[in-house]
């Protein structure tokens, strides 16, 4: 086999060392209270601003709620959450107590949910109250299934007959101490699309999540702690958790989220109002965008980088991407098995087509 030349060699990702002894959760928020970012934006979302300090808070505070609820390390919870502070601290405090979050597309059908608890087992579900109608013919019908919480739901009253996700975490202590998990424990579960049959639970590890940040946001993004990014793909898909989860939190980096869904409208919106550096699209909202008569001037927004995957990037909506605001479009592709992107176009080195 030939060897690599010095070029190849310096153009190939870097090794990532992680210890045995790892929690995936533990790792993405105790690296930014090390390096002084407590009081730092690490949020903002429909309903307000909140902190690194508060997001730890927060995901301490869902732990000691799943946990005092019985539930334990590698039991499943389905989670199925509008994009929202509520996500991250679910899914980082189920990873955080051991627990195995499967975040669920909230786009589905009855019977998908109907499919997704019967095959995970799922011992709880966490949901955002304007999705609970899809999940209401199905509790009561799955043996496993032992908690429903509301999430969006101001109290335990508005929840009934369900719990309430606020009043579980207020009334939950604020510190927590992680799981003894190990880098190659199951972390999270996503579902496949189910486009050759059923969809497949997606089983990925503890150590999953910062490998991606390492071989892809930091070498080939370039993130960084003053970025701010903005998905329009949820975090439900392996690539929206990246881009507004992994990606973010690896550096200290602030993230914009969108509960809505992600019409021209409502993407101007949070590209005017927030100017996130850092935008992820998907290649039919780049054309939406596009063919906006809304759509902003050159000078209007401070984008540095922006991304596209989910499905092949047409040439020509790169190249009017690019002429219109001077930002090179990065396509790239991956899948839910692999997490993220694992091939793409480089900065300076885009090819569109």
């Amino acid at each position: 086999m030939p060897s690599l030349s010095t070029a190849d060699q310096r153009a190939r990702p870097p090794r990532v060392e992680i210890p045995r002894d790892y929690n995936a959760a533990h790792d993405l928020i105790e690296r930014n209270l090390v390096a002084g970012r407590a009081g730092k934006t690490a949020y903002i979302d429909d309903a307000g601003t909140y902190t690194y300090g508060e997001l730890s808070e927060r995901v301490n505070r869902c732990a000691n709620a799943l946990t005092a609820l019985g539930i334990a390390p590698e039991q499943r919870v389905l989670l199925c959450h509008l994009d929202g502070i509520d996500f991250p601290a679910a899914f980082l405090g189920a990873i955080k107590a051991g627990i195995v979050p499967i975040a669920a597309n909230t786009l589905l059908t009855t019977n998908d949910y109907d499919y997704m608890l019967r095959d995970s087992r799922a011992r709880a579900l966490v949901v955002s109250a304007p999705l609970l109608p899809a999940f209401a013919p199905l509790l009561g019908k799955h043996p496993h299934l032992a908690h429903v919480i509301v999430s969006g739901a101001a109290d335990e009253a508005a929840a009934a007959p369900h719990r309430s996700l606020a009043s579980l975490m207020a009334a939950a202590p604020a510190s927590f101490t992680p799981a003894e998990t190990t880098c190659d424990d199951a972390c999270f579960w996503l579902y496949s699309s189910g486009s050759t049959g059923a969809p497949k639970g997606t089983v990925h590890l503890h150590s999953s999540l910062i490998q991606t940040a390492e071989l892809y946001a930091k070498p080939i993004l370039g993130l960084r702690e003053d970025d701010i990014v903005f998905s329009a793909a949820k975090l439900f898909f392996a690539y929206g958790l990246g881009n507004g989860l992994t990606f973010p939190l690896s550096v200290g980096a602030t993230t914009v989220l969108m509960a809505e869904r992600p019409t021209p409208a409502a993407v101007f919106a949070r590209l005017r109002r927030h100017q996130p550096t850092i935008f992820y699209g998907v290649p039919t909202l780049y054309a939406a965008l596009l063919a906006s008569p809304d759509l902003p001037k050159r000078g209007e927004l401070r984008m540095r980088r922006c991304t596209s995957a989910g499905e092949a990037l047409p040439a020509d909506i790169g190249r009017r991407w690019t002429e219109h605001f001077g930002v090179e479009i990065l396509d790239g592709l991956g899948s839910t098995e692999m997490l993220h992107i694992f091939l793409s176009n480089r900065p300076g080195k885009v090819r569109y087509g």
